[in-house]
Order: C-alpha cells, then sequence, then structure tokens
C-alpha cells in the first residue's frame, strides 16, 4: 500500500511539474506567478536543512526549465537569416547554461563529508607508501622543501620511500636527492610527459600505496595516516584525493583588492563538487595530494597517457573498473599558485583541452562500467570547460541590437523580463545558498570572463582533433620585478568592453535623436541593462591583469609560532611570530628589550622539542617588530624548518568563509571595477593565507589519526 501511495505521489508531482513548465501566461500573469516562487524560495532558504536545500533546487529547476521551454516555443521567430543565426546561438548558449546547471544541481545535491578513518593500532599491518615527487623544469628552491616535507611524513620509517623523478635529469637534483637521502629516478626517453614519468617510477618502486605530489606541494606531517585508513576500510578503493590548497596568492586574490576575501577560485571545486563526487563515486584525480592503490593502477595499465589531464583520465579508468574513489575535504598540503595571470590562462586551457580530449577518446557517457551518476558527474566536468564560447555570446549579444538594430529574441521586452527575471533570480540565489561558502555570486561570470575568449579555439580544435597539441608545464616561483598591465592576455576583453560602451553611447545618441521612433522603450531598456551588466564584468575581468610585483623569492606565511632570538651579547628573547618563510620571519618585540647595542644573531623556531635553529644574515626594526633574513643553514636544519612552519598537523586548516551575500558580492566586483580606473589602497607586505593558529585543530587531528 505505502508503495502504491508512494508511486501516486510521484505521478502527481510529476503532473504538477510539467504544469509549471508548460502552462503559457501573459506577462502580468507570469510576473505574478514568478514574484510568487521567488518568495516562496526565500522563505524556505531560512531553514538550514537537507529538505529545504532540495526543494530550493527543484524550484529553481522548474522556473529555469519553465523559462527555456518559453524561448523554445514562442520566441525563437526570425525576419531574416543572420537574425535566425544569431539567435538560435544565443538560444544554444542558453540551453548549455541551462544543462550546466541541471548537472551542477545533481552533482552537488548531496555533499559527502568524509571523516578520516583511523588507522590501526598495529602498525606492522599498514601497508608500504612510494611518495613520487615529479619534476621537469621547475627550479631545485621549489622541490626542494617539497621533498624535505615529504621526509617529515610521520609514517613509519620502514614502510615509507621518497622519490625524486627528475624529467630533466640535472646534476643539482641528483646531488640534493644524495644529500637529502632519498631516491631519484631518470629515463632514457620521455614520452607522455607526467604521466610516463609516473609509470616509469612505477617500474622501479615497490609501495603498496603510490603517493604523489606535484613538486611545489609541501604535506603535513599527517598526510599518510589522515588518508590510507581509508583503504583498510574499503578494499576496493583505489583513490582517495585531498584538496588542492595554495598558500600563495593566484592572479585574482593578488590583483583584485577584493578577491582577497572572497573564496579563491578553486575553492568550489574542492569543496561541493568533489563532495559531491564523493557520494557518487565519481571522485576526480587531481594530479597531487593524492594516495593511491598500486594494484588498482597496474590493473588499468598505470596513469592515463591518452590525455594531457592524465589525472582525471586515470580516474575515470579505475571507475570503469569497478574501483571506487573518495575525497576527503581536509587540506593536507598546500602549494604555489600560478604567479602571472598569463601562466594561469595557460594552465586552464590545458585542463579545457585534457577535459575535450577524454569526451573524444573515452567518453563517460559511452561504454561499460559506470553507474549513471558517475557519468553525469563526468559529463558536467567535460561541458563546463566549453564555457568559451557561450560566455562570449552571452557578453556581446546585446552588441546585435544595439550595433545593427537586429532582433534575436523575438518577443517583448516586458515578457523577456516576466521569465528571465525568476529563471536568473532563482538560480543565483539558490547556487549561493549551496555553494556559498565557496563560490560567491558574479565572482565565477569574473573568473570564467577572464577565460572565455583563450578557450574558444582550443576546444573547438580539441573536439574536431583530439590529437593535437601537448603537455605544458606550469612554471611556479617566478618573481616579478614591477607592476604592469598584461594589455596582451585581456586584449580580446578590451575590444569588447570599447565596443560595448561606444555601443550604449550610439544607443543614447540615437534615441535622442528619434531613430528609434516605433521601437518599445522597453527593449532599449532591455539591451542597455545587459550591456552595462556585460560591460561591468568586462572591466572587473581586465582588472586582472594589472599585475603587482612579486619580489620576494619565498612567501611570508601568517603564523603565530613560539620563537626564541638570541642577540650577539648572549641575551635571549621569547616572543611569537608574525609571519614566516623559509628565508625570512617577522617577530613580535616584546617591551622591555632594548636593542640598541646588540644584534640578533640566531633565530629558534619550533614547538616543544621540534626546533629549528637558524642563523640570521640581516636584522631590522619596525613599530613592535623585529624583522629579519635567514642565512644559509645546513640541510637538517632546513628540515627541521619546514617541519616547524609548513608541516605542522594543523597547518592549512582555515576557517570557512562567511555565507555568501549576493548584493554585498556584486558591490566587490563593482570595487573592481573601480580599481581598474583608480587605483587602490597599498596593498599589506604578507599575504594572509587563511592560516590557522598554531593550537587549534592540533587535538582534533590527533584524535581523528
Amino acid at each position: 500500500m505505502r508503495k502504491i501511495l508512494r508511486f501516486i505521489l510521484t505521478l502527481l508531482l510529476l503532473a504538477l511539474s510539467l504544469l509549471v513548465v508548460f502552462t503559457p501566461m501573459n506577462s502580468n500573469k507570469q510576473y505574478i506567478f514568478g514574484m510568487a516562487v521567488i518568495v516562496a524560495v526565500f522563505i524556505i532558504g531560512r531553514f538550514k536543512n537537507k529538505k529545504a536545500v532540495l526543494t530550493m533546487l527543484v524550484f529553481s529547476l522548474l522556473m529555469s526549465t519553465r523559462y527555456i521551454w518559453w524561448r523554445a516555443t514562442t520566441t525563437l521567430h526570425f525576419d531574416s537569416n543572420i537574425e535566425m543565426v544569431l539567435g538560435s546561438l544565443l538560444f544554444l548558449a542558453e540551453i548549455y547554461s541551462w544543462t550546466i546547471l541541471v548537472l551542477g544541481y545533481i552533482q552537488m545535491s548531496w555533499p559527502l563529508k568524509r571523516p578520516i578513518a583511523p588507522m590501526p593500532a598495529d602498525k606492522s599491518t599498514w601497508p608500504t607508501v612510494d611518495i613520487y615527487v615529479p619534476t621537469y623544469n621547475e627550479s631545485l628552491d621549489v622541490v626542494r622543501d617539497t621533498v624535505l616535507a615529504a621526509q617529515c611524513i610521520e609514517y613509519p620509517k620502514d614502510k615509507v620511500s621518497v622519490y625524486i623523478l627528475d624529467d630533466g635529469q640535472r646534476d643539482e637534483f641528483r646531488d640534493f636527492a644524495a644529500e637529502a637521502g632519498v631516491g631519484y629516478i631518470i629515463r632514457s626517453e620521455h614520452s607522455h610527459a607526467k604521466a610516463g614519468n609516473l609509470n616509469h617510477a612505477m617500474t622501479l618502486t615497490r609501495g603498496e600505496l603510490i603517493c604523489v605530489f606535484d613538486c611545489d606541494h609541501v604535506a603535513t606531517r599527517v598526510f599518510l595516516q589522515a588518508t590510507v585508513g581509508a583503504f583498510f576500510q574499503d578494499e576496493k578503493l583505489a583513490l582517495i584525493q585531498t584538496p588542492h590548497y595554495f598558500y600563495s596568492p593566484d592572479p585574482f586574490e593578488r590583483n583584485l583588492t577584493p578577491a582577497k576575501n572572497v573564496p579563491h577560485e578553486g575553492a568550489l571545486f574542492y569543496g561541493p563538487v568533489q563532495q559531491g563526487n564523493d557520494n557518487w563515486n565519481a571522485t576526480f584525480f587531481c594530479g597531487s595530494c593524492a594516495v593511491i592503490r598500486r594494484d588498482a593502477l597496474n590493473e588499468v595499465g598505470g596513469f592515463a597517457v591518452e590525455t594531457v589531464t592524465e589525472d582525471a583520465h586515470t580516474a575515470l579508468k579505475l571507475q570503469r573498473r569497478g574501483w571506487n574513489t573518495a575525497f576527503l575535504d581536509i587540506p593536507l598540503a598546500a602549494g604555489l599558485a600560478t604567479e602571472r595571470l598569463a601562466l594561469h590562462v595557460n594552465q586552464r586551457i590545458r585542463w579545457a583541452r585534457g577535459m575535450t580530449q577524454i569526451f573524444r577518446v573515452d567518453n563517460p557517457m559511452l561504454g561499460r562500467g559506470l553507474k549513471f551518476t558517475q557519468r553525469l558527474c563526468y559529463l558536467n566536468a567535460m561541458l563546463h570547460f566549453q564555457y568559451g564560447l557561450p560566455r562570449v555570446i552571452f557578453l556581446t549579444a546585446p552588441l546585435v541590437f544595439m550595433l545593427f538594430n537586429l532582433n534575436i529574441i523575438s518577443s517583448s521586452a516586458t515578457l523577456i523580463f516576466s521569465y528571465a527575471l525568476p529563471h536568473l533570480i532563482l538560480s543565483t540565489y539558490v547556487n549561493s545558498k549551496i555553494t556559498g561558502r565557496y563560490r560567491y555570486a558574479f565572482w565565477g561570470e569574473i573568473y570564467e570572463t577572464v577565460m572565455a575568449f583563450h578557450l574558444i579555439l582550443p576546444t573547438l580544435v580539441t573536439m574536431i582533433a583530439p590529437k593535437l597539441g601537448k603537455f605544458n608545464v606550469t612554471d611556479k616561483g617566478d618573481l616579478l620585478d614591477k607592476d604592469y598591465f598584461d594589455a596582451t592576455t585581456v586584449r580580446p576583453l578590451i575590444i569588447t568592453a570599447l565596443l560595448m560602451v561606444g555601443s550604449m553611447i550610439w544607443v543614447g545618441v540615437r534615441y535622442y535623436m528619434g531613430f528609434y521612433a516605433g521601437i518599445d522603450a522597453w527593449v532599449i531598456l532591455f539591451n542597455i541593462i545587459w550591456g552595462t551588466f556585460s560591460t561591468i564584468t568586462l572591466l572587473a575581468s581586465i582588472a586582472v591583469a594589472k599585475e603587482t610585483k612579486q619580489v620576494r623569492k619565498t612567501i611570508r606565511i601568517s603564523a603565530k609560532l613560539p620563537t626564541r632570538v638570541r642577540f650577539s651579547d648572549g641575551s635571549t628573547m621569547d616572543t611569537h611570530t608574525l609571519d614566516v618563510s623559509m628565508g625570512g620571519a617577522r617577530v613580535a618585540l616584546v617591551k622591555g628589550h632594548d636593542l640598541a647595542h646588540k644584534s640578533a644573531v640566531m633565530l629558534e623556531l619550533g614547538l616543544g622539542g621540534e626546533v629549528a635553529h637558524i642563523p640570521l644574515r640581516t636584522t631590522g626594526t619596525g613599530v613592535g617588530e623585529l624583522r629579519m633574513e635567514f642565512d644559509n643553514f645546513p640541510l637538517n636544519e632546513r628540515r627541521k624548518l619546514v617541519r616547524v612552519v609548513l608541516s605542522r598537523a594543523d597547518a592549512w586548516f582555515k576557517p570557512p568563509h562567511a555565507p555568501d551575500r549576493p548584493l554585498a558580492s556584486f558591490l566587490s566586483i563593482l570595487r573592481c571595477v573601480w580599481e581598474l580606473f583608480f587605483g587602490r589602497k597599498k596593498r599589506s607586505a604578507g599575504f594572509n593565507t587563511r592560516m590557522a593558529e598554531v593550537p587549534k585543530k592540533q587535538a582534533e587531528v590527533n584524535d581523528a589519526i
């Protein structure tokens, strides 16, 4: 009886949904209906439970689908071939956005917040682990601390081995490996880039598990104890991935003042997206900060070499063979973000090419081995990187009317507003509710607009000829000796913004002179509003190209660590750091210490018995602080410094961002536009990486592992 009632209820809900989507209304009725649904969703949004979230998702999807149905059945009537072509392109872009919205809601509707799986008490049962640090052309300054941090990982020494996989075959790396006491692996041929490098190392090592760190990712000491336990709980687990966290600012955070206070670009993926993937057993391997079972890799022939995104493709192959994957949403390692906008663009182009290659050569919608929800998660990831052309279409669509007086939406402006506003308001609001601590409203438009023009050609070419192109290594650790404006990278945005502003002025002049007699004034207003929003988005995106100099060779990390300063006269001062890097530090001055006739010569930095003794080259004083630059010190002391500063168990724990407020978020976009033209206040000396103070999370981590 209960099944029958559930079936009847499902049919009724389906019928009601179809009624909501298909029932036509005039503009007045549609305004009333749309406002009623918006108010209902706003009321539901005040409740903090799963049912409320799912209800909001349903309402948002219904109104967005209603808008698409109205567009498909009412507005695709054109007076000329050119209007038909341009209008159809706009509609296809809207279909794309609706598809991404649906897939995103499915993917993130039920995120899995996986806890740390405890390790067995008997360490003799712990599996052996090979830690790989692949490198090609990166400097030793970047790779050194990654290797030292890997050595600091707390795991039985007879069960873990660290290897530098040097595809550059450099003598200084061989010498460093020997001095540090880690393995050094090279190969005679260099096919398949990073994937080939990893596969070659697999033939020379024998660890039951393989842990991969990109050469700039420093791990915390608990990395393996926090991840390996999951392999005991699930014998079919092939992969556990942790977030990619960056302790240096990316181009958005460095060049836009408001971006320092919003979730970084990757937060959405390494949050609700991967948590959602984990719920559907579709976690992506991201190339670093992950542990993989060797037997599973052997079963699929090692790391995938058919595409330039060997990481996601490897996870897909594992899942096709019935292996499970997991995502642990705890930052257990941190790396360097891309320093310049041009490098950031090149990195994203490679990702887009790789996901497009997977779509062509190993399409997850086809073939055996995947559940339907897994296929949808991969489809969303692959389609996401096709946003270049749709984004450009949305940005430039108002130009069609303003420059050429063409009508590509066959409807009155009031009817367009009545159907489009509920769709846009609800999709923005609901996304803000489910991802608001990971992606603020309107910032996705900025991230995508910066990339849009650059992605069109690579994705289209790769879709046609997936074998074209090659793997490109993203440079890390570069310095910028001066501020400059990267006009080359944002040239398409500048041209589009000039066209948009010129077109709106042209429309105003023509309207004043009476050239729009007989044309509905609301149509003109509709295109002006659309053009204004496009212009704001374009200008805020152009502002990212105002590159600020980066002259520090090592990144300063905000951290409050106990320290002792030794002076030339033998006296000491017990204090704490304000920030610290691998090349220097700032410490708080203690009242009563007279520094007039003495100088600091040694910094003792650490917790408990873990103390690094760092000689000082130069020091200087500021208001309430002592600034110091480290002198050369032996590798053993550097390893201690890495352990104390970068490898603490709680090193990268961060407080969550405040919930998104869409209006405040939009105002922050306007501030980016302001800074483009009028500059900004002088930025602070150190970048706040949202690094937690030392004591707060230590007990929680220790209890969990």
